[in-house]
């Protein structure tokens, strides 16, 4: 029945091209790029015409063409490139057809979609023309160095270092999927930072799990890529609860932003994690549980040339068993640098903890090329066993210009600062201002004495184009006799004229006494 078919398709082609002019038959067999198969099925037709014939069981095919020497053949299937060949008077034609059929690593035939590569901000995309798939990277590398005054009273050694080599891959599936997975080798160690998944709702309720920023501090949340100083301030880098695992929600309506999430395990570095398996193997306890909350006003989110930004943020924390002792709390802070590895500021393991909250302000504004940025921070540590209640704070203030015309950005959907637009074609250069401060000295019952310090900062940034910035920071960390790191650091001198790490005995006067510094810092980042 099958070649009856074939003929009767044949005999009509011929009756249709006879009307024309004279013709001649044109046969042969159509095969497959994969193993040779025969392909049925497959569409053949001379090119401009309509009239088509397709290949029998076995491939076959046979097709009257004007006796032409200029006839061209469109051979077409489904699984296959389409193929044109010029005849050249030939009347016996065998081909081979492109398999366009492609499997997975596990044999798996598997649809394919055509990305197309495009650079946009100095970063590669690849984007598809239909099914809303998107693939772009994130790569980071920031070399810093840093040089310290040598007049101190524990030495101080100057330094260089890869602050962060960070490779990003980010992928929004479908419409209202996106994933990340972030990691970080700096300096030989390889560090997960973000690994999540996003689901965006219809109204705009965002929803995400996996390892992510709590939604506390502007300056926390703030990418690496664009930080307008080397470092963030004491009080953010000591109080700002960075990655944990959690499920997190994000909606952005007009002029207010909510962000809130439950969040569980820092999984941090090797050291982190060993600490958490072994209080689980050994003692079956519970990671712990933090509850992280913001909300943010935004006056002028539809001005793109100005905008103000108020913050307040909440978190309530329990333990967690990524620490080496159980029940157990740390806050400290390397003040402004990471080539000097010294913590003067630093409560040491606090025992016995019920629960911590953190309580957050935030205020920021810009004007085109002005910016102002500030935070004030507060944590209470509760105790078990009729224990005083901890109380530390810490704050900083900041304000930048952009000397040649350049522009802030500020996205709504986060509620921070990003990518500064340059006034000229060769960048823009930046000048900023910033002061911080940190108390770990318990204030009020408290009994811990932590130590605290002050830093006053002035930042040269240049930003050359979308992927090159170089920055250079001068700053003063002038410290108390209480940071003494943990009892390691020398604070000053005792009666007989000696080196002591003791507050109690220094008789240095009150102003004086503990260790002082200068510190010049360059950092050369590329992103791309």
């Amino acid at each position: 029945m099958k070649k009856i078919m074939f003929l009767v398709a044949v005999w009509f082609s011929m009756g249709t091209v006879l009307v024309f002019g004279q013709t001649v038959n044109v046969s042969g067999k159509v095969a497959s790029s994969h193993e040779g198969k025969a392909l049925s099925e497959t569409i053949i037709r001379v090119k401009g015409a309509l009239n088509v014939v397709k290949t029998d069981a076995e491939g076959r095919f046979a097709i009257p063409v004007e006796k032409s020497s200029s006839q061209i053949l469109v051979f077409s299937h489904p699984d296959h490139d389409d193929l044109e060949v010029a005849l050249d008077g030939k009347e016996l034609l065998d081909v081979t057809l492109t398999s366009n059929v492609r499997y997975n690593q596990y044999g798996v035939r598997v649809n394919r979609n055509p990305l197309f590569a495009e650079e946009r901000n100095g970063i590669l995309v690849l984007e598809s023309q239909k099914d809303n798939y998107r693939m772009w990277f994130d790569f980071r590398v920031q070399v810093d160095g840093a040089m310290f005054s040598n007049k101190t009273l524990n030495p101080i050694g100057n330094g260089t270092s890869i602050r962060r080599a960070r490779f990003a891959a980010k992928v929004e599936f479908a419409k209202n999927w996106y994933g990340e997975i972030d990691l970080d080798f700096s300096n030989s160690e390889l560090e997960l930072k973000d690994a999540y998944l996003q689901y965006t709702f219809n109204n705009g309720i965002e929803l995400k799990a996996g390892n992510f920023k709590e939604g506390f501090s502007m300056e926390s949340t703030t990418t690496s890529r664009y930080l307008t100083f080397i470092e963030r301030p004491n009080v953010v880098a000591t109080f700002g609860p960075s990655r944990h695992i959690g499920i997190g929600a994000n909606y952005n309506y007009e002029w207010l932003l909510g962000i809130g999430g439950i969040h569980f395990q820092d999984i941090g570095g090797i050291e982190e994690r060993i600490f958490s398996e072994d209080n689980n193997k050994d003692f079956g306890v519970d990671e712990g549980v933090s509850f992280t909350g913001k909300l943010v006003a935004m006056p002028f989110y539809k001005d793109v040339d100005k905008g103000l930004h108020f913050g307040v943020a909440g978190s309530y924390r329990t333990p967690k068993t990524d620490a080496e002792v159980r029940q157990t709390m740390r806050y400290s802070t390397r003040s402004l640098t990471s080539i000097n590895r010294k913590k003067y500021i630093d409560t040491d393991l606090i025992g016995n903890i019920d629960y911590a909250t953190l309580t957050g302000f935030e205020v920021a504004g810009y004007r085109k090329n002005l910016r102002f940025q500030g935070e004030y921070i507060m944590s209470k540590i509760h105790r078990l066993n009729d224990l005083p209640t901890e109380k530390f704070d810490g704050f900083y203030a900041m304000g930048t210009w952009l000397i040649f015309g350049g522009k802030y950005n500020y996205n709504t959907t986060e509620g921070e600062f990003t990518q500064v637009a340059r006034g000229k074609k060769w960048g823009d250069i930046e000048l900023a201002a910033r002061y911080d401060y940190l108390s770990l000295n318990s204030k009020g019952d408290g009994t811990i004495t932590g130590g605290a310090g002050e830093g006053y900062t002035l930042g040269l940034n240049y930003y050359a184009n979308n992927n090159i910035k170089i920055m250079l920071n001068y700053a003063y960390l002038n410290h108390d006799r209480y940071a003494n790191g943990k009892g390691k650091l020398f604070i000053g001198y005792d009666a007989d004229g000696n080196l002591t790490t003791d507050p109690k005995v220094v008789v240095d006067a009150d102003g004086t006494a503990g260790e002082d510094f200068h510190m010049i810092a360059i950092r050369l980042e590329v992103d791309f």
